[in-house]
């Protein structure tokens, strides 16, 4: 029975070749000859050895490895955004290493010092925001190019997102034609989405000349965005006063399930038309929003351009050299409007 090989030394003495020689093959097979490559290839085949392929990167002056950070591994949208991200760089020779925060800033902060031990050549990153410690972002994006998705980290990053301003007018316009204005049912302020997802609500009222409103909630950062949407409104719900208006926009989907859920253990029947009691809409189209009851009227985030760009960046970064970095890339996807039961 031959000897097993797990390390690179015995792969090394199995074919015959230097280490050197191996180690040049694995960090780019082009770079050693043809008849090199074969002997090579024809052993692996024989052995059944595969490198440590992170073992290998850290050599490397430029792993083929993309780092991939996410604030919760769970929730659908990142799921499918991760899924076209890892396709595109399969497909170019780059493999996707996905790590979640898990919504917690010293999670966030540990992914993002193993990416640079890992010497990823560049990462995609969905940033806490508020939570996040800049400086080891900047420190990272000192070596690599960043792109970030979902959020901004800040004004100078580069980043690809829905565009807020257009998809909050489509759906502000909707609901103004269709019943009463909408009032503004926020979400917890844990990235730049809070803020700018509320400015944007603003401004398309006022484009409709219609007057605004905030529904005012407890101040949170909680990534537990259905319940954070349940307890808000059932707290509003059962005091009496109610919402401001008979229409409510939420900031997001996983906020009007929470919304939605409250109204209909208080006995409150959310839907369009003069049966209802209220009428509930939401932003990003979750792919659980047609299945709720009543199904979710919202604005559809390109879920797939918003990877497939995200990763084009990047790579379009990568294929920059060393030179001087780049300049910031804003790249906004206009929003479809999703007309469904709930509003």
């Amino acid at each position: 029975m031959g000897k097993t090989i797990k390390t690179m030394e015995d792969f090394s003495e199995f074919v015959g070749l230097s280490r050197p020689t191996v180690s040049k093959y694995f960090s780019d097979p082009m770079s050693v000859r043809q008849k090199t490559r074969e002997t090579i290839e024809q052993a692996l085949k024989k052995s059944g050895f595969r490198p440590n392929i992170f073992a290998v990167n850290l050599n490397r002056r430029r792993s083929n490895i993309l780092g991939v950070i996410i604030p919760n591994s769970t929730d659908p949208f990142y799921m499918a955004l991760t899924r076209r991200i890892e396709m595109i760089a399969n497909e170019t020779g780059f493999l996707a290493f996905v790590l979640s925060s898990d919504g917690k800033a010293e999670m966030e902060d540990r992914a993002i010092k193993t990416l640079k031990s890992m010497n990823v050549a560049g990462a995609i990153i969905a940033p806490l925001g508020v939570e996040s410690h800049h400086a080891t972002l900047d420190e990272l994006g000192r070596s690599v190019p960043l792109i970030y998705v979902d959020s901004p980290l800040d004004e100078t990053s580069s980043f690809v997102g829905t565009n807020n301003r257009q998809s909050f007018s489509l759906i502000v316009d909707y609901l103004c034609r269709s019943g009463e204005p909408p009032c503004y049912f926020g979400m917890p302020h844990v990235n730049t989405n809070a803020l700018t997802r509320q400015t944007a609500y603003l401004e398309a009222m006022e484009q409709f000349r219609m007057a605004p409103s905030i529904v005012e909630l407890t101040d949170s950062k909680s990534w537990d965005f259905e319940r954070f949407g349940f307890e808000e409104a059932t707290r509003i719900l059962a005091s009496g006063q109610g919402f401001p208006t008979r229409t409510v926009l939420c900031a997001n989907d996983r906020v009007a399930f929470g919304v939605i859920a409250a109204a209909y253990q208080l006995g409150v029947k959310v839907g369009h038309g003069a049966s209802h009691d209220l009428r509930v809409a939401g932003h990003d189209d979750h792919p659980l929003s047609r299945y709720a009851c009543p199904p979710i009227t919202t604005v559809a985030q390109n879920y797939n351009e918003i990877g497939r760009l995200a990763i084009e960046l990047l790579l379009d970064r990568l294929g920059e050299g060393e030179g001087p970095a780049a300049p910031a890339d804003r790249i906004l996807i206009n929003a479809e409007l999703m007309l469904r039961a709930s509003a």
